[in-house]
C-alpha cells in the first residue's frame, strides 16, 4: 500500500511505502532577506512536521540530502543542523551545491525515514 502525505497538485510532501517514508524537497516558504541559518531552521521544522504526519520522528531518518545554493552557507546550515539533529540517531547525509528553483532559496532538503 502506498500512502501519500501532504498531497498537492504536482507532488506529495512524503510518500510512504514498504516501511520507508520518502520526503520531497523541503524549502523555506519565506526566503527574502532570510539567512541560510534561518532558512535551514524553517526547512528542519517542516521536516519535523512531515515526519509527524507520517507517525515518526527525526530519530527515524536514514538518509538526508542537502542542497545549498552556495557552499559558503555550509557552516550556517550545519549550525542549525547540529542544534536540531538527534545525536544518538544521525542519518547518512550528503551536502552538495546546486542551483535551486528560485534565486532566493538558500537550502533544500530531501530525506528518507523508516517506520
Amino acid at each position: 500500500m502506498i500512502e501519500r502525505i501532504g498531497k498537492a497538485k504536482r507532488w506529495s510532501d512524503a510518500v510512504a511505502v514498504n516501511g520507508l517514508i520518502f520526503l520531497s524537497g523541503h524549502v523555506a516558504e519565506e526566503t527574502r532577506g532570510q539567512s541560510v541559518l534561518e532558512q535551514t531552521r524553517e526547512v528542519l521544522a517542516q521536516i519535523d512536521d512531515t515526519l509527524a504526519q507520517a507517525g515518526v520522528t527525526k530519530a527515524n531518518l536514514v538518509s538526508v540530502n542537502i542542497y545549498l545554493a552556495d557552499m559558503a552557507g555550509f557552516d550556517e546550515m550545519n549550525q542549525a543542523w547540529d542544534a536540531w539533529m538527534d545525536p544518538e540517531n544521525p542519518p547518512a547525509r550528503a551536502t552538495v551545491e546546486s542551483r535551486l528553483a528560485r534565486p532566493t532559496l538558500a537550502v533544500e532538503m530531501t530525506a528518507i525515514a523508516a517506520r
